[in-house]
């Protein structure tokens, strides 16, 4: 939501694609979301920039080495989500909230393509990845489509603090403050 509110314009877009298909201030449902690709890329970068659990934990089952290092046997590593999603060898302009990057991608966060990894990948991805990118958009979608949104305070958007707090998970250092009018 911080990010939507941040970037007028990708609301906007957002808001219209959900006034076309589902019709301004009705209720969105799960099976909604396939119709909304606006929506669904906008989830995709969010959780590019934005990953829950930053740093992914893994133990190496047997020495490999990496770039010119060797990693022994049963080393804990940490996967950098976070870092990956803003990698500018991976994306142009990574700190750039840019829903329109992955319009004509077919990457997705389900752990295949690993540029993208806020869930992890593999045997050990989370398991709440499915829940996840099924409600994460309704629950975006309604929010955007049941209520008009600006900052408290009349703070402008561009100003937005959108500075993290690493932990297990990632949140904003400072909470977001925002003010619904219904529709």
């Amino acid at each position: 939501m911080a990010e939507t509110l941040r970037n007028p314009e990708t609301m906007k877009k957002a808001k219209a694609e959900l006034a076309e298909v589902i019709g301004k201030g009705k209720v969105l449902e799960e099976a909604d979301i396939s119709r909304l690709p606006y929506l669904r890329c906008m989830v995709k970068e969010i959780l590019r920039i934005h990953p829950s659990v930053p740093l992914i934990p893994r133990r190496v089952e047997q020495e490999v080495e990496v770039s010119g290092y060797t990693v022994p046997t049963n080393s804990q590593v940490l996967v950098n989500a976070w870092a990956i999603g803003r990698d500018p060898t991976l994306w142009e302009k990574p700190l750039e909230f840019k829903p329109e990057r992955f319009m004509e991608s077919e990457m997705d966060v389900r752990g295949r393509d690993f540029e993208l990894i806020p869930f992890g990948a593999g045997r050990r991805i989370c398991p709440g990845l499915p829940l996840a990118i099924r409600i994460v958009p309704v629950i975006l979608g309604s929010l955007l489509n049941s209520f008009d949104w600006k900052l408290e305070g009349g703070i402008a958007p561009k100003v937005l603090d959108m500075e993290e707090k690493f932990g297990i998970t990632l949140q904003k250092a400072h909470p977001l403050r925002a003010v619904p009018t219904p529709l």
